[in-house]
C-alpha cells in the first residue's frame, strides 16, 4: 500500500463491463493512465459476459449499441447476440491495452471514504485493502439476479436456474419446464427452448408489449458499405433516431409526443396477427401504456403460444413444491425444471452499487438513499461521497443506448477530474445545494413521464423504487451529451 497520502490507484473502476470499458478508455485518453479495474468474474463483457441464456441479444440495434469512437462495419446482425456482443467488450478491451489493469475474479465488498487523506479505502476478495483518489462505479444495474418472493421456491426439488446464471449443461429436451416471468430475458428465451421441451408453460404476472424487430443478417456488401467514408457515422445516426423515437422520447414525453398512442395500437395489431387463440391474446395483452415498462422486440415470442406445447398460466402462483408450480385456483403444474425469468435487482439501495458505500464523515450511501429519496447530480455523484462517480446513479439514464449515457458520465467524472488537478485538489464533492437543484428540476419535469400516467399503477414496473420514485431522467439523449459538457463546474467544491 502507497504511504502518506499518496494511493495506491488515482482511479479504481469498479466492474470491466462497458461502462467499466469505457472508463477506462477515457482516463487513458486524457491522461490519467493510473488506474485499476475490479471485475468479479472471470472475463470483460459484464452484462454479456453473466447473460448467456438461450436467445440472448441486444434490443437496440447494434450501430447504437456500441462506442462511437469504435465503430465496427462488420456487426453479423442488425440485432447483434450476446456473444458478438462479449466479443466486441474484449475487443475494445485489448484495442485500447487496459487488459493488464484488469484484475479479474475479485470483488468489491466496501469501499470508505478517509477524510483524513482525501482518498477511498476499498475492501476487495481476494487482496484485502487498496486505496484510490478516486472510485468509478460500473457495476450497473444489471447485475444482481432478483430471485421471486415465491414460498417454496428453494424447495423445488428439480432443476432450478435463473436466467442471468445460465447452466449451458442443462438438457431441456423432453422436459417438463416452468419459465417464471415474461419480461425481456423470458422474451428472448421462451421462443428458443419451446421447441426442444416436452411441455412449456409460463407464467405471466404482468404482460409485456412486444413489437416486431428487424433483426436481419447483415450481408458482406453491406460491411464494405459502411467502410465508405461518412457510412458508419449515417447509420449510427440512424439507428439512434430509431432508438429515441420508439423508447426515450414515448416515455420521458408522453403527455405531448403523440406517437406512445399510436404505438400502442400497432402492438394490438400485431398481437392479433401472431397469437390464433383470442383468449391467450387477450392474457397477452397489455392494461398499461407503452413504456410503463420497457416493451420487448421479438419476431417470434407472440407466435410461440400458438404452439400445442406451450401453455400461458395468468393465475397467480401460490407456491413451489418440490415437483410443480401450485397455483392459486389450486392447480399443480408438474415441472422437471423451473427457469426463473425474474430479471434483477435494479433501482434498490441494498444493491446499487453492488458494494457497501461509507462516505464523509461515516455517512451510509444506503442509508442517505433510504433517508432522502433515491438522487444524484446529474445521475452520477452525490453529496457527502467525494471523489465517487456512477454510471447507472439515479436520474441518469433515459432509456436509450447505454453507451450514451457511458460516453456522457465518464466525460463528466473526467472534466471534474481536470479542474481538480488544475486547482491542485485531492477532493471533489458535489455541493448539497447543487444536487437539490438538480433533484428539484428531474421531479418538475416527470409529469409529462409516462410513469405518473393512472395506467402505470397496474404495470408492476421494476422501474418503481421502494419510496414510489421513478429515477429515469426526463429529458433526451441530446440533452443527456449537451450537459454533460456544459454543467457548471462550479457546482463542485474542489479542496484538499
Amino acid at each position: 500500500m502507497a504511504g502518506g497520502d499518496h494511493p495506491d490507484y488515482h482511479c479504481l473502476i469498479v466492474g470491466a463491463g462497458f461502462s467499466g470499458i469505457g472508463a477506462a478508455i477515457k482516463l487513458d485518453h486524457e491522461g490519467f493512465s493510473d488506474y485499476l479495474i475490479v471485475e468479479a468474474g472471470s472475463e470483460v463483457g459484464g452484462t454479456w459476459y453473466w447473460n448467456t441464456y438461450p436467445g440472448i441479444a441486444v434490443d437496440i440495434p447494434s450501430a447504437s449499441y456500441q462506442f462511437s469512437f469504435e465503430q465496427r462495419p462488420d456487426w453479423s446482425r442488425t440485432y447483434a447476440r450476446g456473444g458478438e456482443l462479449k466479443a466486441y467488450a474484449e475487443h475494445c478491451t485489448d484495442k485500447y491495452g487496459i487488459r493488464p489493469k484488469i484484475r479479474f475474479n475479485t470483488k468489491v465488498l466496501a469501499a470508505e471514504f478517509d477524510d483524513e487523506r482525501s482518498l477511498w479505502r476499498v475492501q476487495l476478495d481476494p487482496g484485502g485493502e487498496v486505496t484510490a483518489r478516486f472510485v468509478f462505479n460500473g457495476s450497473g444495474v444489471l447485475t444482481v439476479p432478483k430471485p421471486p418472493d415465491i414460498d417454496g421456491v428453494d424447495s423445488f426439488g428439480g432443476v432450478t436456474v435463473h436466467t442471468a446464471r445460465w447452466d449451458h449443461t442443462l438438457d431441456l429436451a423432453g422436459k417438463r419446464v416452468a419459465v417464471i416471468g415474461t419480461g425481456a430475458s423470458a422474451v428472448q428465451l421462451v421462443p428458443q427452448i419451446a421447441p426442444i421441451v416436452n411441455e412449456l408453460t409460463v407464467f405471466q404476472r404482468t404482460p409485456i408489449w412486444c413489437f416486431p424487430k428487424f433483426d436481419v443478417p447483415l450481408p458482406r456488401p453491406a460491411h464494405w458499405a459502411l467502410r465508405l467514408p461518412g457510412a458508419k457515422t449515417l447509420q449510427r445516426l440512424i439507428t439512434q433516431t430509431y432508438v429515441e423515437v420508439t423508447f426515450p422520447l414515448p416515455a420521458q414525453y408522453f403527455t405531448v409526443y403523440p406517437l406512445a398512442r399510436w404505438m400502442e395500437s400497432l402492438g394490438r395489431a400485431y398481437l392479433r396477427l401472431k397469437v390464433r387463440d383470442p383468449v391467450v391474446r387477450q392474457q397477452l395483452t397489455p392494461s398499461y401504456a407503452i413504456g410503463c415498462k420497457r416493451p420487448g422486440f421479438h419476431n417470434s415470442y407472440l407466435s410461440t403460444y400458438n404452439r400445442d406445447n406451450v401453455r400461458l398460466v395468468t393465475q397467480p402462483i401460490d407456491k413451489i413444491t418440490p415437483s410443480s408450480v401450485a397455483t392459486t385456483d389450486g392447480t399443480n403444474h408438474e415441472i422437471d425444471v423451473l427457469v426463473l425469468a425474474t430479471g434483477f435487482h435494479v433501482f434498490d439501495p441494498d444493491t446499487t452499487p453492488t458494494f457497501a458505500v461509507t462516505g464523509s464523515g461515516g455517512r451510509s450511501l444506503t442509508r442517505f438513499w433510504e433517508e432522502n429519496r433515491a438522487q444524484a447530480y446529474e445521475g452520477t455523484a452525490i453529496p457527502g461521497f467525494p471523489n465517487f462517480f456512477s454510471t447507472m446513479g439515479p436520474y441518469g439514464y433515459v432509456g436509450s443506448s447505454y453507451f450514451a449515457l457511458i460516453e456522457a458520465q465518464t466525460h463528466h467524472m473526467v472534466r471534474c477530474m481536470k479542474r481538480a488537478e488544475q486547482r491542485g485538489a485531492t477532493r471533489i464533492e458535489i455541493s448539497e445545494e447543487a444536487n437539490a437543484r438538480y433533484f428539484a428540476e428531474q421531479l418538475s419535469r416527470r409529469h409529462r413521464q409516462v410513469f405518473w400516467q393512472d395506467s402505470c399503477q397496474g404495470a408492476n414496473s421494476y422501474y418503481f423504487d421502494k419510496n414510489g420514485d421513478v429515477a429515469l431522467r426526463p429529458a433526451n439523449t441530446f440533452e443527456v451529451y449537451w450537459r454533460s459538457r456544459r454543467f457548471n463546474l462550479d457546482d463542485y467544491q474542489f479542496t484538499g
